[in-house]
């Protein structure tokens, strides 16, 4: 399970394009986003690095850390 912060998730769109990016990573994996607390939790096989650089592409960076 890989959990990331992002920052700049507000809303319903965010949620789909960071799902959508994952998708393309892992198309089988689960992703669970909690816009309150804008926290991101990834059930994948992918590598976190692949993970991270779809969410980076997709304008979603995780907060370092």
């Amino acid at each position: 399970m890989l959990e990331f912060d992002i920052a700049n998730l507000s809303c319903g769109h965010c949620v789909r394009a960071v799902t959508e990016a994952v998708h393309e990573v892992d198309p089988a994996a689960q992703v669970d986003v909690d816009l309150g607390t804008k926290h991101v939790r990834v059930a994948t096989q992918a590598a976190r690095d692949q993970v991270v650089a779809a969410l980076v592409e997709a304008g979603y960076a995780p907060a370092a850390g």
